[in-house]
């Protein structure tokens, strides 16, 4: 077997992360949002204004909200039948309800609250979702897979006084994978591919067995089947697709979810075309004010403008929240706001455990 490569490894990882932004901690892209938001918070006399800006979704959307209630409120004809399994049944109750609500291999796992991709799995047979329950201590979700081939981020706005919306963000997600030249292993392929290499321990723990295994030439290997920008996947630009078409039926599917302003759907669909006529629309997510317009970490964006359009997205919260406040939303108070992050830190150390 292949031996793990060692500090040369450790030293592509830097470089890579340190030559392109997209890669960079969060914590440190944001700097010049945090001075913004300050400013924001003091021309609403509340840190927490954001809190208004989503009334229909726990939070707005920003600490941990619970996923299930909001996949409660996404109309049923373009979500996935979900559901919500608490720790400790055993395999057998769950495959009971998986059989009754008619789902078939392979189906998608993920806790009923987190970020990122943070534990989510896509499950392919009995023994995997044995797997998952064995590991699994919190609350979790079981949902029908979704194969329509166009994975997409849409990031919709409607402020409160005016009847249509738009779409100001549209991201479009390439899975990671890898493409034979029938010459390379696995391991050299992966060795060539900077998001690859990212994800080099993971990869390894996958793919140990196949690691000198050379694919055909032209021969494609998914290596994460979960669109996350955190897990590999590539963000691409699709902004250029944004049109008054699309507007408008992303106006006809969030008049349907009651109170929600600000919003990233995470959606599947069969086009470009279909999306614009309303067909073939599968929500996987629908996250609040704590999403990104991830069309900012397309590889060719650069930061200068992935600060300029977060800034403008911050503009809208800022709109939103201070005329929902207004109209009688409540921000949240600092003591609600210590208390859904304690719950946050709990649950994720629980389910790390």
């Amino acid at each position: 077997m292949m031996k793990r490569p060692g500090k040369g490894l450790k030293n592509k990882k830097f470089f890579i992360r340190l030559f392109n932004w997209e890669f960079w901690p969060m914590q440190i892209v944001y700097i010049p949002l945090y001075i913004y938001f300050v400013w924001l918070a003091l021309k609403a006399r509340s840190l927490w204004f954001w809190s208004a800006s989503n009334p229909g979704i726990e939070t707005g959307g920003m600490l941990g909200e619970s996923k299930i209630e909001i996949f409660d409120i996404i109309p049923e004809h373009i979500r996935p039948v979900t559901l919500l399994i608490q720790p400790g049944t055993s395999l057998q109750e769950v495959v009971s309800k998986v059989e009754a609500h008619q789902l078939s291999y392979p189906i998608i796992c993920k806790p009923d609250r987190g970020e990122r991709g943070f534990q989510v799995a896509k499950i392919h047979n009995e023994q995997e979702l044995k797997n998952y329950i064995e590991k699994n201590k919190v609350e979790y979700l079981i949902q029908s897979f979704c194969n329509f081939r166009l994975e997409l981020g849409v990031f919709y706005c409607r402020y409160p006084w005016e009847e249509k919306g738009k779409v100001f963000s549209v991201v479009k997600k390439e899975f990671l994978y890898l493409e034979g030249d029938g010459v390379s292993t696995l391991y050299q392929l992966i060795g060539a591919n900077q998001r690859a290499i990212l994800q080099w321990e993971k990869l390894y723990a996958k793919f140990a067995d196949r690691m000198e295994e050379i694919l055909p030439k032209g021969e494609k290997l998914e290596l994460e089947p979960i669109g996350n920008h955190a897990r590999g996947t590539k963000f691409i630009n699709a902004n250029s697709i944004i049109d008054p078409t699309l507007n408008e039926v992303f106006d006809k599917i969030t008049n349907q979810i009651p109170n929600v302003y600000f919003c990233r759907y995470d959606l599947r669909t069969t086009s470009e075309a279909d999306l614009k006529e309303g067909k073939n629309i599968y929500i996987v997510e629908l996250n609040g004010v704590g999403a990104e317009p991830a069309h900012i970490y397309d590889p060719g964006y650069t930061l200068f403008a992935a600060w300029r359009d977060l800034i403008n997205q911050w503009k809208m919260v800022y709109k939103i929240s201070v005329y929902n406040h207004k109209k009688g939303i409540k921000y949240m108070t600092t003591r609600e706001v210590r208390a859904h992050l304690k719950k946050m830190k709990a649950y994720r150390i629980l389910a790390q455990s």
